[in-house]
C-alpha cells in the first residue's frame, strides 16, 4: 500500500532494487544500515540467513515491484501494534529473529567495533595532540617578546614534529576536533592556520626546511594584533575607515617584531604578506601576483578560510563546503588559483565540519578526511539507536556502496539530528598518520 501505511513483503518477493527496512537491532545484522537499496544477489542471501519471514520494503525508493508472492504464499504478517487484538503478544518474526544474533551478523559485528575502536582512538589521539600544541602555541604568543629565544626553540620543537608528522608520512588524516576543551582565543586561529598550511604543503611537494619555515611564520602570522587594541580586533560590527586602517597595520608591525626576536627574513616576508591579494586588492602594500611571494599566498588563502568558518560573530560562521564553494565563486580572482584548487582538492569537497545527507537517508557530519582520499571521507552518522557517546562512524573509502548526497547548512539540519551530532561552534583541525586500510 502506498501512502502512511507500512508496505510488508515475504523474503521470496525480494529482489535487486528494492528498498527495505531491517525491523531489528543494528547488532542483529550484518548491514551498516537498516534501511537500504539491495545491491546484488549477495545481500538477499545475507537477508535471508536473519530468519525473517517477512520484511517491510519502501516502493517510493525502490527501482522495482517486489517479485510476485508464490502461488501458497507466506502470510504477511504486520508488526505488534498494526494486528488484531488477540493475536498481540505473540513474538513478531523480527523478535524472534533478533532473540538470537546470527552467526553472519557476529562476524560483522567484530569487524565493524574493530573499526570503530580504530576510528575513535585515531581522533582521541589527535584530540591529546591538539590540546598539547594549542598550549605550546598560547604560551608562545603570550611570551614571543619578553623570552624570543626561548619561545622559538619551544615552537621549532613543534613545528619539526608537525613537518615530521606531515611531510614524512605518506599517509595522514586531517581530523575535526569535537571543540571540548579548546578556547576562544585567537591562537587556536594560529593553529588552524598552521595545519592546514602544512596539509598544503604536503601537497606541493614541500621540503621539511621550507615547511618549517612556512609553520614558524603561519604560528606568528598575526602576532601583530598584540599591538592593535581590542576593541577593534574583538569588533562585530563593521570597521570604521580609521579602525581599518589601524588593523591593517598588524601585518607591518608583526614583521618588525618578527625580525626583532631573532626570526629569518624569509619568516617575516610572509607575515608581511599574508593579507596580500593577487589582484592588488590586499594590504599593506597592495602587492599584486608575482610580487606575492608564494608561501605568503599560501597562507592568505587559509587565513582567508578559517576566518570564513570561525568568524568573530558565530552567526556569520559558513560550513567548510560553504567556505570553499563561496571562496571559489565569489573570491578566486583574490588568490593564487592553482594553491586555491590545491585546497579544494586537499580538503575534499566535503572538508571536516561539513554537515551532509548520505543516499542512504542518514545525516552526518565529515569527521576526517584523508588527502589521498579527498572525495571519501569520515563520517559521524545520526543513529538514534547508536549511544551518542559512541557514534556509529563509517569510512566512505570502504563503504564505496554509499555516497554523499548533498551538504546542508546547519538551519538545515533536523533538530533530533543536530542534537546527536553536536556539531562545534569553532571548526578546528589536527591530524595524524593513516591506519593501513581494512581487508574487504
Amino acid at each position: 500500500m502506498y501512502g502512511n501505511q507500512p508496505n510488508y513483503i515475504t523474503v521470496d518477493q525480494l529482489r535487486i532494487g528494492l528498498y527495505v527496512h531491517l525491523d531489528l537491532g543494528w547488532m542483529a545484522h550484518s548491514f551498516l544500515f537498516s534501511n537500504f537499496k539491495i545491491k546484488n544477489d549477495e545481500q538477499i542471501a545475507d537477508i535471508r540467513k536473519l530468519g525473517l519471514k517477512t520484511l517491510r520494503y519502501d516502493p517510493l525508493r525502490s527501482d522495482c515491484d517486489p517479485l510476485p508472492q508464490a502461488t501458497q504464499p507466506t502470510a504477511v504478517r504486520p508488526p505488534e501494534a498494526d494486528r488484531p487484538e488477540a493475536e498481540q503478544g505473540v513474538p513478531s518474526a523480527a523478535q524472534q529473529a533478533s532473540a538470537e544474533t546470527p552467526p553472519i551478523a557476529k562476524e560483522t559485528q567484530q569487524f565493524h567495533a574493530k573499526r570503530l575502536r580504530e576510528l575513535h582512538q585515531a581522533i582521541h589521539e589527535c584530540e591529546k595532540s591538539f590540546v598539547s600544541a594549542a598550549t605550546t602555541v598560547r604560551h608562545s604568543t603570550r611570551n614571543l617578546l619578553t623570552q624570543p629565544k626561548e619561545v622559538l626553540h619551544e615552537v621549532g620543537k613543534l613545528i619539526t614534529g608537525m613537518v615530521d608528522s606531515v611531510i614524512t608520512e605518506s599517509d595522514v588524516v586531517l581530523h575535526l576536533m569535537s571543540g571540548k576543551n579548546i578556547g576562544e582565543e585567537h591562537y587556536i586561529h594560529s593553529l588552524n592556520v598552521t595545519v592546514l598550511s602544512l596539509t598544503l604543503a604536503k601537497s606541493l611537494d614541500m621540503t621539511a626546511e621550507d615547511a618549517e619555515h612556512l609553520g614558524l611564520a603561519a604560528i606568528f602570522h598575526d602576532i601583530g594584533k598584540a599591538e592593535i587594541p581590542d576593541r577593534v580586533l574583538r569588533k562585530t560590527d563593521p570597521l570604521t575607515m580609521a579602525e581599518q586602517f589601524l588593523l591593517e597595520q598588524h601585518a607591518e608591525i608583526g614583521a618588525r617584531m618578527a625580525r626583532e626576536c631573532g626570526m629569518q627574513d624569509w619568516v617575516a616576508n610572509i607575515i608581511l604578506q599574508h593579507h596580500e591579494c593577487m589582484d592588488g586588492s590586499g594590504y599593506p602594500r597592495r602587492l599584486k601576483e608575482a610580487q606575492i611571494d608564494p608561501p605568503a599566498r599560501l597562507i592568505g588563502i587559509i587565513n582567508m578560510y578559517d576566518n570564513l568558518c570561525n568568524p568573530l560573530n558565530p552567526a556569520d560562521a559558513m560550513t567548510p563546503y560553504e567556505a570553499l564553494s563561496y571562496m571559489f565563486a565569489t573570491q578566486r580572482n583574490k588568490f593564487d588559483a592553482s594553491m586555491l584548487k590545491l585546497l579544494i582538492k586537499s580538503l575534499g569537497v566535503y572538508p571536516p565540519g561539513s554537515i551532509v545527507y548520505l543516499s542512504t537517508g542518514v545525516h552526518g557530519i565529515v569527521v576526517s578526511v584523508n588527502p589521498r582520499k579527498p572525495l571519501r571521507p569520515f563520517v559521524m552518522l545520526h543513529m538514534p539507536e547508536i549511544p551518542q557517546e559512541n557514534p556509529m562512524m563509517v569510512d566512505l573509502s570502504e563503504q564505496t556502496d554509499i555516497t554523499i548526497s548533498k551538504c546542508l547548512r546547519l538551519n538545515q539540519l533536523p533538530k533530533d539530528a543536530f542534537d546527536y551530532l553536536n556539531p562545534s561552534k569553532r571548526i578546528t583541525y589536527f591530524f595524524n598518520k593513516d591506519k593501513p586500510a581494512a581487508p574487504d
